[in-house]
């Protein structure tokens, strides 16, 4: 079952922010995606900037039940916000796995293969 933001709380501030969020992605995103869209990886299918619950995500493959999350410098310091987002993401049976950018924007094979290794344990 994926999970999405619900009601007013979606129309008002999770839809627009994700459609804004698909528009202007990172550097770091922009790569990825470009190498998951249209089940390029392993053939399962992976959204971007995905509602779950009260939080979007950067990548989601809901046949996996896997969360991708891309850390960049916004992410320092935030430590235990990240921890309880991956904590909600986790209670609900969801599969979180943290990519630095900098791997992605260096080393997008071995990025490409810690996802890989996650869809098949999945």
């Amino acid at each position: 079952m994926g999970w999405r933001a619900q009601g007013k709380q979606w129309e008002l501030i999770s839809k627009p922010l994700a459609r804004t969020m698909r528009r202007e992605p990172t550097i770091a995103e922009a790569m990825l995606w470009a190498r998951v869209r249209g089940r390029k990886l392993l053939g399962v299918r992976f959204r971007r900037q995905h509602a779950i619950g009260r939080y979007i995500v950067d990548f989601y493959c809901r046949e996996a039940r896997l969360v991708v999350e891309l850390d960049g410098s916004s992410h320092r310091g935030r430590v235990d916000l990240d921890a309880q987002r991956d904590q909600f993401l986790l209670d609900h049976g969801e599969r979180v796995l943290r990519l630095e950018n900098e791997q992605v924007l260096h080393d997008i094979d071995s990025a490409l293969a810690r996802i890989a290794a996650m869809l098949r344990t999945g």
